[in-house]
């Protein structure tokens, strides 16, 4: 039953309502892990942009890995794509970093592996993921390729008997400093066409360094990867996976969970504002009585009330196996947009005071230029639209 006093502030239009009883039990769990276990530490960690490593053993226990996966994980059957965005929203309304990297490990990896990999590699790579006793990255962006990564890809591949040779370079890579398991996207010099690898840990050829100096994502330990005639058995080929349509398809699910995350964003840096504006005194009164203040935090709710009902839909048509590449492409442009805004609003309800890590708002403010940029530009993304309602492409 979703009783008032578990409902989130930020939750005017009650969506979290939509879950079954089963599964707005495990969203609640998350929230409490979330609050109690990830909270304290993320300030700290954040301010000396490293990543904390403890956290692998509190998420080992918590057992919100592999929802989405059914044969894997301690659920018995997939949970539903609602419940899947709403967990994600709900780690990053504490943090981004930290909701990165079980994304990245939790969705990017193991979903290229459940959903390019052959019933013998799931197997054999995802009870350990899902147990989290081996952490996953997923390594696509390039140094020199972004947006052009399809048709762009310079890390290749070549076929040498039951072995492929990598070489090439890999950047802002998360996880990959200390991931067991890397996910590395290359293309056949033979064929042309983008495939999968699975790269152990140890591998040699491979290097991860940790890119420093970052104003956003400073506990996700994004790495830039060098790949130096680096060897991979056939067997850690992902068998399904023959070209980057492929790859897309991976993609298509992973970019509708990003918007997920800018909606965890928006409700953060709200939450967060709101309590402020109700506890900070000016003029011999709390802020909030201000019209300009309130102003600011409608604007905000609005935008987070709008973008959670599109992303709501976006779950539904992903249950129904009917989304496509725009779907998730206009939730993210969109969604990401709004983010922006709110972000901006909340920091400014805090003056001063919304520049320090104290407050909480100067994290969320920073972190959201990372996820409008990641997983597709808010232009890309708009592109991608503009084809489908068109019907003409307008890429370069």
């Amino acid at each position: 039953m979703n009783r008032l006093e578990d409902q989130l502030t930020a939750d005017f239009y009650n969506y979290e309502a939509l879950l079954g009883d089963d599964e707005r039990k495990i969203l609640l769990s998350a929230r409490e892990f979330m609050t109690t276990e990830i909270k304290p530490l993320v300030n700290e960690y954040w301010a000396k942009g490293e990543f904390p490593h403890e956290l692998i053993g509190k998420f080992r226990g918590a057992g919100f890995t592999a929802l989405s996966y059914e044969g894997y994980g301690e659920h018995p059957a997939a949970v539903s794509n609602l419940l899947t965005g709403m967990l994600a929203m709900e780690m990053t309304r504490t943090d981004a970093s930290v909701a990165t990297f079980f994304g990245v490990h939790n969705g990017l990896a193991m979903y290229s592996i459940y959903a390019g990999g052959s019933q013998e590699q799931r197997d054999r790579w995802l009870p350990a993921m899902a147990a989290m006793d081996k952490i996953g990255a997923f390594a696509m962006t390039e140094p020199l390729g972004g947006s052009d990564v399809a048709g762009g890809m310079r890390t290749t591949a070549k076929r040498d008997g039951d072995t492929w040779i990598l070489n090439g370079a890999k950047k802002w890579i998360g996880n990959a400093t200390f991931a067991d398991y890397v996910i590395v996207w290359a293309r056949d010099l033979d064929d042309n066409q983008v495939k999968g690898f699975v790269v152990e840990k140890g591998t040699p050829g491979f290097v991860a360094e940790k890119i420093e100096g970052k104003i956003a994502f400073r506990i996700v330990e994004n790495a830039e990867i060098t790949l130096t005639d680096v060897r991979v058995p056939e067997a850690n080929r992902l068998q399904r996976i023959d070209s980057f349509r492929d790859v897309a398809e991976i993609l298509r699910a992973t970019r509708g969970g990003v918007a997920w995350q800018a909606l965890g964003v928006m409700i953060g840096a709200y939450e967060a504002a709101l309590a402020y504006s109700k506890e900070r005194e000016q003029f011999g009164r709390p802020i909030a009585r201000f019209q300009m203040v309130q102003d600011k935090l409608v604007q905000s709710l609005g935008n987070i009330t709008a973008s959670w009902g599109m992303l709501v839909q976006l779950a539904k048509l992903q249950d129904a196996s009917i989304f496509q590449d725009e779907h998730s492409s206009l939730a993210k442009a969109f969604v990401t947009s709004r983010m922006r805004e709110v972000v901006a609003w909340s920091r400014e309800i805090f003056g001063g005071n919304g520049i320090v890590l104290d407050y909480d708002v100067a994290r969320f403010f920073a972190d959201a230029e990372a996820i409008y940029s990641f997983e597709g530009t808010r232009e890309m993304n708009t592109l991608i639209v503009g084809k489908a309602i068109t019907g003409q492409s307008a890429f370069v």
